[in-house]
């Protein structure tokens, strides 16, 4: 029986998740996890303030939410200092890149990352038929330099980086951002992804420049706001690109939960400031735990941190499923010379107890493994 045929593009890709979640992994090994730490999600969860917008908000949901997202996007310029018309939300920093790839990369493009950069984006990349193209991370940072050689050389759509970076947490200062972003080639649109910046230092972050027309700035709720489940994020450009959303994108993608969400998130900002305490504090106790295993964690600006196993991707993949055999669930990076390290996400004591307790007993494992390779 014929059926209908997909695209030569689309019948040509492989079956691909860019991140296997818990669920999954809870349904195969037939229980929970005890403790939670590998999606950088953040278990202090959103402000009670945002709860209550949400259960308000919950008995009108027989409604579409707002096309336009006029309140929310009022709310993000205004917190930014910045003008409505050089703000679009959407469901989540992942559909927005989709969006951003769809518009400007063509088959066959080129498209720049970091080697082993966030996979997502990847994945819309290849989704859309670009050409994606690698630089090394130098001294586990995305390499500044080589990044803007190969664009000078290849002439690409896009370029992305994340700063923080994610997967290794590591960031560059604000000076050094503001150099590279004015050195990226007029016809290439730099996505410059800072999902993670709550929990960054404020000097890793330039001011916006809402006039230039070849840079998007990616945020989130998803982390430091503790709203991964809602899926809200936006961008930041220039009123013409920001405008170009409206000719792809879901219009009602940010649904009405998730705007007075958003609203009430940005609002509560006292919050904000406990949680990011409690990040820090989260990310000083990861690494004195990698510092009693004899183990070195890489210095973080994100809700998360790596840790380097101090050997190679086969060794710190051995210690991560001995973590995930003691209901510990961590991830870590793919790409060679980083897959030596784990990536442990801050979480609330109790899940940082349960790894506390597992690790020894995970690297024993792992080392056990590695007499007999």
């Amino acid at each position: 029986m014929a059926s209908p045929r997909l695209t030569p593009l689309v019948k040509s890709l492989p079956e691909t998740v860019p991140f296997v979640g818990p669920e999954t992994l809870e349904m195969q090994r037939g229980k929970p996890f005890a403790a939670r730490i590998g999606a950088n999600e953040s278990s202090f969860g959103p402000a009670p303030s945002v709860i209550a917008a949400m259960q308000k908000e919950a008995s009108e949901v027989w409604k579409y939410g707002d096309p336009e997202n006029r309140e929310l996007r009022q709310a993000i310029a205004a917190h930014h200092g910045i003008n409505v018309e050089n703000v679009m939300p959407g469901a989540g920093v992942d559909a927005l890149l989709g969006l951003v790839v769809r518009q400007y990369v063509q088959q066959g493009d080129k498209v720049i990352n970091s080697l082993g950069g966030y996979p997502t984006f990847n994945y819309h990349v290849s989704g859309y038929g670009g050409q994606l193209l690698s630089v090394p991370y130098k001294e586990d940072r995305p390499d500044l330099d080589a990044l803007i050689d190969m664009a000078r050389n290849e002439e690409p759509a896009i370029l992305y980086i994340a700063n923080p970076d994610n997967p290794m947490g590591t960031w560059h200062e604000g000076a050094d951002i503001q150099s590279f972003i004015e050195r990226v080639p007029e016809s290439t649109m730099l996505i410059l992804d800072e999902a993670y910046c709550e929990t960054g230092p404020e000097t890793a972050f330039p001011a916006f420049e809402t006039d230039r027309p070849n840079i998007l700035r990616m945020r989130t709720l998803s982390k430091a706001y503790g709203l991964a489940g809602i899926r809200c994020g936006y961008v930041i450009g220039c009123a013409e690109a920001i405008r170009s959303f409206d000719k792809i994108r879901d219009h009602f993608a940010v649904n009405r939960i998730a705007q007075a969400a958003g609203i009430a998130a940005l609002k509560d900002q006292a919050y904000l400031r406990e949680v990011v305490g409690k990040i820090h504090a989260g990310r000083d106790r990861i690494g004195k735990i990698a510092e009693q295993n004899g183990l070195v964690a890489i210095p973080s600006a994100t809700n998360f941190v790596a840790i380097d196993c101090g050997a190679d991707g086969a060794f710190a993949t051995a210690v991560l499923n001995g973590l995930i055999a003691r209901d510990v669930f961590v991830r870590k990076p793919g790409a060679p010379v980083l897959d030596r390290c784990i990536r442990v996400s801050v979480g609330i004591n109790e899940q940082l107890d349960v790894f506390e307790a597992a690790l020894p007993e995970a690297l024993a494992d792992a080392q056990r493994i590695q007499k007999f390779v």
